[in-house]
C-alpha cells in the first residue's frame, strides 16, 4: 500500500473529478509548482496508485438504456470451474463489473444492454449456457440515485 500525504490526496480527488486537467491547472489547485506536481503524479502512477485515465460514457445517450445486476450461482467451487467462469465473465462485453461474493450467491454481476431482448439473449444464450452455472437471479434498475467512480478519498484524510 503506498504511502499517502495530504497533497497526494487533494490531487487524486481532483484527478478522480476532472481526469482531463493539464498539470500546470492540477499543481495551482494543489499549491505546488508544475515541476514537483509531475513528479507526485508520475509517483502516483509508478506506484500503481493512478491506474489509468478514463471518460464517463452517459449509457442511454449511446444506447444502453437496461441496466441489470445478476446475482450468479456456480453447481462447483473447484479451480477448473471457476477459472471457466471467470474466462467467459471477461469475454462478454455486457458486463461491466463482476464482483465474488460471500452469502448465498457466488458473484454479481453489473451488466448494460440495450433492452429486455438483448438481455433475454444474453441471459438465455451465453450465461445460462455456460457449464458451470447453477442459478441466476436478476434485477433490473429502474433509476439510478447515484453513480460515481470516484473513491471516497476524504476518508483517508486525517
Amino acid at each position: 500500500m503506498a504511502t499517502l500525504d495530504r497533497t497526494d490526496l487533494r490531487m487524486l480527488a481532483v484527478l478522480q473529478s476532472e481526469g482531463r486537467i493539464t498539470n500546470a491547472d492540477l499543481a495551482e489547485r494543489v499549491n505546488l509548482s508544475p515541476s514537483a506536481c509531475l513528479r507526485r503524479l508520475q509517483r502516483l502512477e509508478a506506484e500503481g496508485v493512478l491506474t489509468g485515465y478514463s471518460a464517463q460514457v452517459d449509457p442511454e445517450a449511446v444506447g444502453l438504456g437496461l441496466q441489470a445486476f445478476v446475482r450468479v450461482q456456480l453447481a462447483k467451487h473447484e479451480g477448473e470451474a471457476i477459472e471457466r467462469f471467470v474466462r467467459n465473465v471477461n469475454e462478454w462485453d455486457e458486463i461491466v463489473a463482476c464482483y465474488a461474493l460471500t452469502g448465498d450467491m457466488d458473484y454479481l454481476m453489473h451488466i448494460y444492454v440495450a433492452d429486455l431482448q438483448h438481455f433475454s439473449r444474453f441471459l438465455l444464450d451465453r450465461l445460462l449456457n455456460a457449464s458451470g452455472v447453477a442459478d441466476v437471479n436478476s434485477s433490473f434498475v429502474l433509476r439510478t440515485v447515484k453513480r460515481s467512480a470516484a473513491l471516497p478519498l476524504s476518508q483517508l484524510e486525517s
